[in-house]
């Protein structure tokens, strides 16, 4: 009885055209689950850093499906995404301090943010009662907020005031750490949402978002850091295009941004086939 309930509400949640075509499989709430296991210090590392498209709740990011397509005798692939994250919180909240304490010369970092980044400038910022907004630009810009609930660990525990910087100062941190601790960072474009516009040229029909706000920021960034950026959103956008609206809405369950465990899987396998592509050094240890 209690699992027909389960299915029932979460039917409710799918997008009335996902209901002509295909159901959608069934999807828990949103949630972090606890499931790191030990690295062997003896491999080299992958590291996932991330938000919620990433890792969610079970098998809903596209980093629990990552690990298969590699050689885990040869090397670790270690998920640390959370879900709601932005640039800004994952490090003022002290996720990356952790992962550096675990990282090592020779490991590889994925990084992909920006879904919780906001897109706005430095008033919006300071308005953003989430309090995870970055200021959207690549620039040195900030803007200090008051921390509202204070911070028990991470860089900014004891303070009552918070610097808030850009889109491009939390990354290019990310970056510089991870060179520093003899690592390789590796940029991806972020994932696709299920939002559909119509096309520029009349009769093209409906056509996928591509680009929510970071791309130009994120090639801008590659270009400006020397940092490899491995392009998923293209690979993913083009797969969506293909289904069209009907049959996507079906991967999308929840919302327009967060996807089914199947879709998680197709995705995974977007960015493995971007690394590819870019030709990148972390391919030799694939299957």
């Amino acid at each position: 009885m209690r699992f027909a309930l389960l299915l029932a509400a979460a039917l409710l949640t799918v997008p009335l055209c996902a209901q002509t075509s295909q159901a959608p499989p069934v999807t828990p709430p949103q949630n972090n689950l606890p499931h790191d296991s030990p690295l062997n210090p003896k491999l080299p590392t992958v590291f996932i850093v991330g938000d919620s498209t990433a890792r969610n709740g079970a098998d809903l990011g596209w980093g629990d499906h990552f690990a298969i397509y590699f050689d885990t005798d040869r090397i670790n692939v270690a998920n640390r995404a959370i879900a709601g994250r932005s640039s800004r919180t994952y490090i003022n909240e002290g996720h990356w301090d952790k992962v550096l304490t675990e990282m090592k010369p020779g490991d590889f970092v994925l990084l992909q943010m920006g879904h919780n980044d906001g897109g706005g400038d430095a008033n919006s910022v300071a308005k953003d009662t989430k309090g995870r907004s970055s200021i959207h630009t690549l620039g040195e810009e900030t803007v200090d907020v008051p921390i509202k609930t204070p911070f028990t660990s991470g860089p900014l525990a004891g303070l009552s005031t918070e610097t808030v910087h850009t889109y491009g100062w939390y990354m290019r941190k990310y970056i510089a750490d991870t060179r520093a601790n003899g690592a390789t960072p590796i940029l991806l474009t972020v994932t696709i949402r299920n939002i559909w516009v119509d096309g520029a040229k009349p009769g093209s029909g409906k056509q996928i978002e591509r680009d929510m706000g970071f791309r130009a920021l994120d090639l801008q960034l590659a270009n400006d850091t020397h940092t490899p950026l491995a392009d998923m959103a293209t690979l993913e956008a083009d797969r969506l295009q293909a289904l069209g609206p009907e049959k996507t809405a079906a991967y999308f369950p929840i919302d327009h941004t967060h996807s089914s465990a199947e879709a998680a899987a197709l995705i995974a396998q977007d960015v493995v086939t971007s690394l590819r592509i870019a030709s990148l050094p972390l391919t030799k240890y694939l299957r």
